[in-house]
């Protein structure tokens, strides 16, 4: 019987509706689209006459019940329940999942966009714990921190030389805001170990990576998330620029998945005319909810174009669609994920929560941006792969539409349902330099731990370096690339010299952003990265014809 625990949730699979789900929720989610969920259920409940020994109106609780006090073994109601919710979520679409009370605070933080820790970046490098930056005037640079320092201990715990996953350390690291922890650490030029108690504080999560000027006019923007910081940072960042002298934007989603809808339609927004419809949501039990620009159109004149790829989703599409669909720009890359499905959070009073998906997402045209899914969640997450496999990253796309597939923007533009967005203008994935060399230093990971390394011990030089510019300049008068092979055949991978001629704009240039990131973080990268990022080329250099 000692099975019974993984046997009974099967056997209750199908018993266990979404009633067990529901029944001690207490409302709080992020997005509040229409209705409520004691409603959804009042109207959609069966009420037919079917003879039952238990009433269908506590049918799950009288289950359980009786499970607890007459099954032969004694069986613990909460496990049984905790396991029996996944595999009812499991028959659903591939986004709603359920959230066990552990795991809740770490899923939303990327969503709120901050936690409690003590503000560094690191990298685990030989097995040791090595502070690549502090956040500024955060928890860690306050008492003293600093770049470059290796972490020994932490509360009296050895965490170097110990193979420590990096996950347990950060888990060591962070805990609630006024707590404090003890950090000991190495630090060149020290002959002593030196000891910090530092106080946690709520930590930023930016999800705006980068907002710089490419030239005179052209500015660059990255979003690589959506969550509730994300507005008030695009606008920090499109004001930023605009005092610059902006007045063309490349605005990046690619690899972004979305995350708050509404930080999307905010953003959305800021480009639009007022009144223009930004995206509709629609379900079974929730009737259309049409969103609308509004007066705010900060950067209604500045001429737009969006970067998209096959990882951007959700969020990212309802931006990229709206502007498509409205005809305010152009949109570059390929085709997107195709994840359109409204998920609305409800927490219960344990802690755990549940996204449900209630809805799909619809363009202003009334494309549906979600892809097919006929249930089998191995095929649905493996149409990536299938693209790549069909040449579908390598040529103007492939797929076949059907004519109810087609839609026509106000402008007079074809633009093409079916799942995802497809750019206005395609760009292939870029292989260019990609050799057998480059393909083994990479996935070793060699260009990142010798920037690291090169950074660590040229840090008090290169701090003088305080823009891309001058960075590339600096580090282009040096001999970092030859150093680089060297350290490279160290690690067991000969030289190829042929290969590496091919590949060495790819290699240097990553080794020059990857030393910039380490000592003025991504103001140092995007810069750099740009000049083998072909899409961005390309978008550039569009945005240069478009008048």
């Amino acid at each position: 019987m000692k099975n019974s625990k993984y046997l009974l949730p099967l056997i209750f699979a199908v018993v266990l509706s979404l009633g067990i789900l529901f029944g001690n929720w207490y409302g709080t989610r992020f997005y509040k689209p229409s209705g409520s969920i004691h409603s959804v259920i009042q109207k959609n409940g069966n009420n037919d006459n079917s003879f039952s020994l238990i009433p269908r109106t506590n049918k799950i609780s009288s289950v359980l019940s009786y499970i607890e006090n007459e099954y032969v073994d004694t069986v613990n109601i909460n496990e049984l329940t905790e396991d029996a919710i996944p595999a009812i979520i499991n028959n659903l679409d591939p986004h709603s999942f359920y959230i066990p009370a552990k795991e809740l605070s770490e899923v939303n933080e990327p969503l709120v966009g901050n936690f409690s820790g003590i503000g560094i970046q690191f990298n685990m490098t030989d097995d040791t714990v090595a502070v690549i930056l502090t956040i500024p005037n955060g928890p860690s640079e306050i008492v003293g921190i600093m770049a470059g320092d290796r972490l020994i201990k932490v509360n009296d715990e050895i965490i170097a030389g110990v193979k420590m996953p990096t996950d347990s350390v950060v888990k060591r690291l962070k805990g609630p805001k006024g707590t404090s922890v003890r950090v000991t650490v190495i630090r060149q030029g020290e002959k002593q170990p030196l000891e910090f108690e530092i106080i946690r504080d709520n930590i930023p999560l930016y999800s705006v990576d980068v907002a710089y000027m490419m030239d005179e006019i052209t500015g660059y923007i990255k979003i690589s998330t959506f969550s509730q910081t994300t507005y008030s940072e695009f606008m920090d960042g499109i004001n930023k620029l605009h005092k610059q002298g902006m007045k063309k934007l490349i605005l990046d989603l690619r690899n972004n998945g979305g995350g708050v809808m509404e930080a999307a339609i905010l953003v959305a927004d800021e480009f639009l005319p007022e009144n223009k419809l930004i995206v509709y949501t629609q379900g079974k039990a929730r009737p259309r909810a049409n969103t609308y620009s509004t007066s705010r159109h900060t950067c209604i004149d500045d001429e737009l174009i969006i970067l998209i790829d096959e990882y951007s989703a959700s969020a990212s599409e309802i931006l990229a669609g709206a502007i498509q669909d409205n005809d305010r720009g152009t949109i570059v890359g390929r085709r997107s994920f195709g994840k359109g499905l409204v998920q609305e959070q409800v927490e219960f009073k344990d802690g755990s929560a549940l996204r449900l998906t209630i809805a799909r997402y619809y363009t202003p045209t009334g494309r549906s941006i979600q892809k097919p899914y006929d249930g089998n969640k191995e095929n649905y997450y493996h149409d990536i792969y299938d693209r790549f496999e069909n040449g579908e990253f390598e040529n103007a796309d492939s797929i076949k539409f059907a004519d109810s597939l087609k839609y026509t923007t106000p402008g007079g533009r074809v633009v093409y349902g079916g799942g995802g967005i497809m750019p206005d203008v395609f760009i292939p994935i870029d292989t260019v330099g990609i050799t057998n060399y480059y393909s083994r230093v990479r996935n070793l990971g060699l260009i990142y731990r010798f920037a690291f390394n090169y950074t660590d011990k040229n840090r008090k030089k290169l701090q003088a370096y305080t823009t891309a510019a001058k960075m590339n300049k600096y580090l282009e008068s040096t001999d970092y690339f030859n150093e680089f092979i060297r350290f490279a055949k160290s690690k067991g991978i000969e030289p190829n010299q042929e290969q590496i001629n091919i590949s060495r704009k790819i290699i240097s240039t990553q080794i020059k952003a990857y030393i910039a990131r380490n000592i003025i973080d991504n103001d140092g990268f995007y810069p750099i990265i740009k000049d083998i990022d072909q899409t961005l080329l390309d978008a550039e250099a569009l945005m240069l014809q478009e008048k």
